[in-house]
């Protein structure tokens, strides 16, 4: 079984930034790919960034530029780095894990009705970023 362990979440003023991290562990698995949903009151869960084992990165649109993923494969850690934060950011994040490079839509659905959606293996327990103005 994998554990993911996020940390970063906070809470800061409109324009600002935080890291997200997150750090797996448990069972053996090589190069899995990783990324963060979010979820916020009243809205679906959503995609907002993933990295493949290859490096190769997705952004849901309206981060794009803003925040950027990253990962230290040693570590198998995963960071999200948030930069010029808004209001319309606050949600909870979610660090997700998946062994098998799935693709887009299916196995990384863009959006779903709740965070932990019914895909992936593994998903975080969550952590909270609120972005006041």
């Amino acid at each position: 079984e994998v554990h993911l362990m996020e940390s970063g979440g906070g809470s800061v003023q409109a324009g600002g930034s935080l890291t997200l991290s997150c750090t797996a562990s448990g069972s053996t698995f090589d190069d899995p790919d990783m990324g963060w949903y979010r979820q916020a009151p009243g809205n679906e869960c959503e995609l907002v960034s993933r990295i493949g084992s290859d490096g190769i990165s997705y952004y849901l649109p309206s981060v794009k530029g803003r925040f950027t993923i990253s990962q230290d494969s040693a570590k198998n850690t995963v960071y999200l780095q948030m930069n010029s934060l808004r209001r319309e950011d606050t949600a909870v994040y979610f660090c997700v894990l998946d062994m098998a490079g799935g693709d887009y839509g299916v196995s990384w659905p863009y959006r779903s009705t709740h965070c932990p959606a019914d895909a992936l293996d593994a998903w975080g327990q969550g952590t909270l970023v609120t972005v006041s103005t």
